[in-house]
Order: structure tokens, then C-alpha cells, then sequence
């Protein structure tokens, strides 16, 4: 079985794969200070919940984010997995996927794990130049050319960021929830009028940013292949008009897709 591992600021997703199909997954919260034993307990108690035993894991991939969290992980993967594992972790980054995608950024390295494989993951799906949408922490755009080359991108802030903002710094402004959709763009009340600004408001700003992006990509917006993922990607999907395709599995389907080529090349 293959254990794929997505470390990201405010969550961690993770699932486990036998034979390429996906038995399970789970989204937990990322907490800095959870230890390697930790971790260890909370994916046990996950596995046992399910039926799975931990001993049939073979493989590990994992992504992050989070360095702290990254070094607790592989020390439960060494400590508690070891004895089953036919390789060590594998542990992407810019370096772990050359001969896989071509990284035409300045700095390579400071590229985030999880946006290079969603961008192989999307890449092997569509085979065309195109833009992915991760709606995590914050909302980060990354832009593939058909001969899958990754040619960079646009972050901006993340709408729970936003959200918290404006209730952090004005005094009237209250924190809300935004899954309600609001009735109109004009908002009739301050929780109306705010549930708007950002749905919205992010809304036009994704397909303005889209826009311009595909002018550099040398296309039209109505030809370019763009696929939204994350958190907040099903609740701002309606108000960009666009997104194409939601997966919510990109990032793990793209762990388990860099697991089978980078082994596939080790023994070719």
C-alpha cells in the first residue's frame, strides 16, 4: 500500500492507495507542535478505524509545506514504518522531480511542494497548456505549458485570511460564515454586504488575474484548461466563471502519480 501525505499551513491531507486506487482519506488540522509520536498515534487510531494495518504500508510520499512538520513526519515514517517500507520516504521537492517537469522559475527551490504536483498531476491528466487554482491558506495559481513545463504563478491571500482580517482590524465588522450564498451583489446588511465583497469579489478577481494570464500564455481565457482545488475551491467555483474542472484530490492523486514515475525510472 502507498501512504501519500499533503502538509500544508492550515491542514494536512492525506490518503492511502492500494493497486492506484485511493481506499481512503482524511483531513486533518496541521498543528507545528505535534511530535513524530503523535502523529504516529493519530494515523493508527485513523488506520484502526478503517480496518487498514499500518504493517501493509510499503511506500511513503509526502509533500509539505510546513518544515517543522515535514521533520516530524519523516521521523514517525523512520521510526514507526520502517520495518515495512520497501523505500525510504520520498519527500518532494524541485530537486526530487527532475526528469519529471521542467521548472522554468528563478528560484526552483522556493517553489511550494504542493503546487509542483498538482502541476504534474494536472499536467498528466490533460496534456495541455493550463492554469490550477489551489484554494488553500492562500489561493495560488500555477501556470503549465503543454510540453509540461512549469512556467510559475500568482499567490495571493486566502479568503479565511481576508475573513479574519476584517475582523481583526475594524471594529465593527464581525466575523461570518460565507457557505450561505448572498442573495444579491448589493448587500442589504453589513453580514450581506460583506458575504458579497468576498464571494463575489474573489470571484471577479480569479477571472481577472485569469484573464490576464492567459493573454501571457498566448491564449484566450476560453482555451485554457483551468482546474481549481483545495478547502474553499467548491464554494468560490460558482462565482468564477473560469474554473473548468474542481478536483479535490489533485495534490493526493499527484503524490501517487510521482511515487509510480519515479520508480517506474529508477528501474528502467
Amino acid at each position: 500500500m502507498l501512504f501519500v501525505v499533503d502538509i500544508g499551513n492550515s491542514h494536512t491531507v492525506s490518503g492511502l492507495y492500494r493497486d492506484g486506487h485511493l481506499l481512503g482519506h482524511w483531513r486533518l488540522n496541521s498543528d507545528r507542535d505535534r511530535s513524530a509520536d503523535e502523529l504516529a498515534l493519530r494515523y493508527h487510531a485513523l488506520f484502526s478505524m478503517v480496518g487498514i494495518d499500518q504493517r501493509e504500508i510499503s511506500n511513503i510520499v509526502i509533500a509539505s509545506v510546513v518544515p517543522t512538520l515535514e521533520t516530524a513526519w519523516v521521523s514517525c515514517c523512520e521510526k514507526y514504518f520502517s520495518s515495512s517500507l520497501i523505500n525510504p520516504p520520498l519527500v518532494v521537492s524541485a530537486d526530487s522531480l527532475r526528469g519529471l517537469i521542467k521548472i522554468l522559475v528563478d528560484q526552483p527551490d522556493e517553489v511550494g511542494a504542493d503546487r509542483l504536483v498538482n502541476a504534474i498531476a494536472a499536467w498528466h491528466q490533460y496534456r495541455q497548456d493550463l492554469v490550477i487554482i489551489d484554494f488553500g491558506t492562500a489561493i495560488t495559481f500555477d501556470c503549465v505549458s503543454k510540453d509540461c513545463s512549469y512556467l510559475g504563478g500568482a499567490i495571493l491571500p486566502g479568503i479565511a485570511i481576508s475573513l479574519d482580517a476584517l475582523a481583526a482590524r475594524t471594529a465593527k465588522l464581525p466575523r461570518i460564515d460565507i457557505s450561505t450564498p448572498p442573495e444579491s451583489v448589493i448587500g442589504t446588511s453589513t453580514v450581506k454586504a460583506m458575504r458579497s465583497g468576498i464571494l463575489h469579489g474573489y470571484g471577479c478577481l480569479i477571472d481577472g488575474l485569469l484573464a490576464k494570464i492567459a493573454v501571457e500564455m498566448r491564449h484566450t481565457s476560453d482555451e485554457l484548461q483551468v482546474i481549481a482545488t483545495g478547502g474553499m475551491a467548491q464554494l468560490i467555483s460558482p462565482y468564477a466563471k473560469g474554473i473548468n474542472v474542481i478536483d479535490s484530490l489533485l495534490t493526493l492523486k499527484g503524490l501517487r502519480l510521482i511515487h509510480e514515475l519515479t520508480y517506474r525510472q529508477e528501474t528502467s
